[in-house]
């Protein structure tokens, strides 16, 4: 089972503002994700 992570969708993460992929977990609720983990999700930053 060889994937190519190369092609995975990014975004920009809302607290940090570093890119994250695409991972399984979300697979589901893509559009909906803002921030790359728990961590920045939890200090959340007012821009």
């Amino acid at each position: 089972m060889a994937h190519k992570k190369v092609n995975l969708p990014e975004k920009i993460c809302k607290s940090c503002g570093l890119p994250f992929s695409w991972c399984k977990k979300w697979e589901k609720n893509w559009n909906d994700v803002l921030y790359c983990s728990d961590r920045c999700r939890k200090n959340k930053k007012q821009a």
